[in-house]
């Protein structure tokens, strides 16, 4: 690697470890005494979730504790000792779980339909358990920037709803919170990232091979409207942040039947002005809140 090359990639590590600092800090995903599971399956958002979150871990304020894991779902060919070997050269604490969900998935799934909402139900299960019994109260997925907001055009064109994927929850059970650190990174510069640092990338025959799904769809769909108009994604991302109940339609949010003309709204009729949209970029980088110190 040449030195030109080692600092543009530690340029980019530098602004990843802000974009997630600053999703953490923004959403308050880490808190003082936390133990956190980080969700690794090989792939490269997940390696560089793990990277972000040593690197924070390292110059935070508050003490919290990472263990990472990998569900060895037995995919055939599935190189099982790429992950331990890689965890024991970190020095990190880890698990593998070994559970055959492949078979499950294939046996129940015809032939050409998608897997994902069934993959994704059986590993969550998986996942959750574990972190129970590991005494884990955060569970960390690697979902990016992207990922959400090709969720919310999933939910918004296929299943009528005004929904994406939070940056933060809460597992159905009530046991554990589920964060997203990466939510603030983009997936371009996550491929560049692990492709600098050569992380050894193991592909999924499951749901990665599945090119006719919808989710890979909206992912062309945006892919082409950022090509055209740069900045597209970005700005839906920060429409998520802004949102406007007043001027949706759910009766549930906003009280359009009890409507008078006391009634306080944010914009009113005057939303609908003409008006200069902002051009938006990629995200700016900004320094990371003081319980993350800024990178050095």
């Amino acid at each position: 690697m040449t030195n030109q090359l080692s600092g543009t990639l530690q340029k980019l590590r530098k602004q990843l470890e802000s974009r997630t600092g600053k999703a953490i800090i923004d959403y308050n995903m880490i808190e003082d005494g936390d133990v956190v599971l980080v969700c690794c399956s090989g792939g490269k958002d997940s390696y560089t979730l793990l990277s972000m979150l040593m690197a924070l871990q390292q110059r935070a304020p508050i003490k919290f504790k990472l263990i990472a894991m990998n569900l060895d779902q037995k995919q055939p060919g599935f190189p099982a000792e790429i992950l331990p070997n890689y965890f024991a050269s970190l020095g990190i604490d880890y698990r593998i779980i070994e559970a055959d969900t492949y078979s499950i998935v294939k046996d129940k799934i015809p032939a050409g339909k998608t897997t994902c909402s069934l993959c994704s139900r059986l590993r969550r299960g998986i996942i959750y358990r574990t972190a129970k019994e590991l005494g884990a109260n955060k569970i960390a997925l690697g979902h990016h920037r992207d990922d959400m907001v090709h969720t919310l055009f999933l939910n918004l064109l296929f299943g009528g709803k005004l929904k994406a994927m939070p940056p933060k929850l809460v597992t159905d059970d009530k046991a554990h919170i589920v964060i997203r650190p990466l939510a603030y990174c983009a997936e371009s510069d996550i491929a560049k990232f692990a492709r600098g640092m050569d992380y050894p990338l193991i592909p999924c025959n499951l749901c990665g091979s599945q090119e006719n799904m919808q989710r890979q769809k909206v992912r062309e769909m945006m892919q082409d409207w950022d090509r055209r108009y740069p900045g597209r994604t970005e700005a839906v991302l920060t429409a998520l942040q802004n949102v406007v109940p007043s001027h949706l339609g759910d009766n549930a949010l906003f009280d359009f039947r009890g409507l008078t003309l006391d009634t306080p709204v944010s914009e009113g009729d005057i939303a609908f002005d003409s008006v200069d949209y902002p051009v938006f970029s990629a995200l700016p980088v900004q320094q990371t809140p003081a319980c993350m110190p800024p990178v050095s």
